[in-house]
């Protein structure tokens, strides 16, 4: 059986000035990084702004287990297999953090014959986004300790500093100094701003410390909100890259799922659904944390209309979690008022009388079923899915959010927890307690909150597998995101600075003279 690395090095990539011509990119709109991937300028969009919206799906899955459950590759499958069915689509993902590709997960381009091109530079730095956000990140932490070292004008409680210092790698040696980058608010910020001025407006709300009289100090009062986005403008612009099969896709943004949003930025999204007739975009994890964050931040702050869902199911996340966690991930979605159907990623080690009974099991939830093959063939093996997504898509839904954003933090923090993950109820220490407080204090309750949880649950106990029940979550701090636009509050033992595995996927990774990549899957 071929290696991912060895489907995409045999691949034939078309020019990317081609798959831009194809959907309407003009040249004077593509900022060229190589042959084989681009950036589109920001003002395409102004220039679609009256095309109509293409219909906009999101795949998402049940609880996943450490190996994943092949979500991208469902969406690159099912983007290549709405385009051979004569419908333009165009695929939406996140851009890979050094961190995961080189610790547990490797790479994140999709896999087999469902994949982005050029893979590895996808993988490794791509068009230099994600360094583009450390650095000003990082920035913003040096001119706020400079401001302090040249007199502290602002009168800076240096005990009550709540800005770090930011790294593309998971280095548990920095934990309490450094986030990983794709933990930053400037990460978050750069996925849910529409234009350098919304970026540059975010950027300078960003909290970083309170006054000795408690007042919080943002990134405008030092300054940093011009040179941050001087370093970020570039990044703002969408990386245009190409499936496997030569399709359009856009590769852009890299928030957490645990911590942030977890979604592709809302500037490549928007992009997107002015220039093909389908947009495939994913959020990350399963329905409780990628899709609930995806609906209540993204698509509020976007005003994005969703079309229909994709939960993906696994054999072996079926084995892990049982029947009552897919009923119950599909129960999520439809508090969305949306159209769900279930897709089988088939992978290669399943049996035919496996996947059968699967399908049986699932359409009994009332759900339509259909096995996807996208991993072993491509667009080829995702048609059914497509046919029974576009069927999805032209049914009415009536969308709308979990929780209006008037009621009070704790009320939104229940909502969630009471429905999504399926709790009796939310625990809120002492320190969440003051936090709350200090929120009022501040006006900071009247935005969308994001829970910050393991994965591995419906739970924030990662042991509570299947749909626990009889259970609370604790809520142990909140913090704000005042320029991304959301309050995230931090559940279990969820950490901004992951650890490597004892043996992390760089140990297998390679390159030889002439140029032939090993480990990089």
């Amino acid at each position: 059986m071929k290696t991912d690395i060895e489907i995409a090095q045999k691949a034939k990539l078309k020019p990317i000035t081609e798959i831009a011509k194809k959907l309407g990119i003009t040249a004077d709109e593509i900022d060229l990084h190589g042959c084989y991937k681009a950036k589109i300028n920001v003002k395409t969009l102004k220039r679609l702004k009256n095309k109509k919206d293409g219909k906009l799906v999101l795949v998402t899955s049940m609880t996943p287990t450490t190996q994943g459950e092949g979500k991208t590759t469902t969406t690159i499958g099912l983007a290549q297999a709405i385009n051979r069915l004569g419908k333009k689509s165009l695929a939406c993902i996140r851009e890979p953090s050094l961190g995961p590709v080189m610790g547990l997960k490797g790479g994140a381009a999709g896999g087999g014959y469902s994949q982005v091109l050029p893979m590895d530079d996808i993988n490794l730095h791509l068009t230099g986004d994600i360094h583009m956000v450390t650095s000003a990140h990082n920035l913003l932490t040096a001119m706020l300790y400079n401001h302090i070292c040249q007199g502290n004008e602002l009168e800076i409680d240096e005990s009550r500093i709540v800005w770090r210092r930011a790294i593309d790698m998971n280095d548990r040696s920095l934990r309490g100094q450094f986030d990983i980058t794709a933990a930053s608010e400037v990460m978050a910020i750069l996925c849910l701003s529409q234009s350098i001025t919304d970026m540059k407006q975010r950027l300078g709300e960003i909290i970083i410390a309170y006054n000795k009289q408690g007042s919080p100090v943002r990134a405008r009062d030092i300054k940093a909100q011009g040179a941050m986005a001087l370093l970020m403008w570039q990044a703002l612009k969408p990386n245009l890259v190409q499936t496997l099969e030569g399709g359009p896709a856009f590769v852009h943004g890299g928030p957490f799922a645990n911590i942030a949003h977890g979604c592709n930025s809302l500037i490549a999204t928007k992009l997107a659904l002015k220039l093909a007739d389908y947009v495939v975009t994913e959020a990350g994890f399963g329905s409780d944390l990628g899709a609930e964050k995806f609906f209540d931040i993204k698509c509020r702050a976007g005003q994005l209309q969703p079309a229909a869902v994709v939960l993906v199911v696994t054999n072996q996340a079926i084995a892990c979690n049982g029947y009552d966690n897919v009923a119950k991930h599909l129960e999520n979605i439809r508090m969305f008022n949306l159209p769900v159907l279930v897709a089988i990623n088939k992978k290669s080690s399943d049996t035919v009388r496996e996947i059968t009974a699967i399908a049986k099991r699932c359409e009994s939830l009332d759900a339509p079923c259909v096995v996807s093959e996208v991993w072993g063939k491509g667009g080829a093996g995702g048609q059914a899915l497509a046919r029974a997504v576009m069927a999805a898509c032209r049914g009415k839904n009536h969308f709308h959010y979990l929780y209006e954003l008037k009621i009070s933090l704790v009320k939104k923090i229940e909502t969630i927890a009471r429905l999504i993950y399926g709790a009796d109820g939310v625990d809120f220490t002492a320190e969440a307690k003051r936090d709350l407080d200090l929120l009022a204090q501040h006006n900071l309750t009247g935005l969308p909150v994001c829970i910050a949880k393991t994965q591995y649950s419906l739970s924030d106990n990662p042991e509570l597998k299947g749909r626990p029940h009889d259970f609370k979550i604790t809520v142990r701090e909140l913090k704000s995101s005042a320029g991304a636009g959301f309050i995230v509050a931090y559940s279990g033992a969820i950490m901004t600075m992951p650890g490597l595995p004892k043996h992390p996927a760089a140990e297998n990774m390679d390159i030889s003279e002439s140029g032939k990549i090993r480990g990089l899957f």
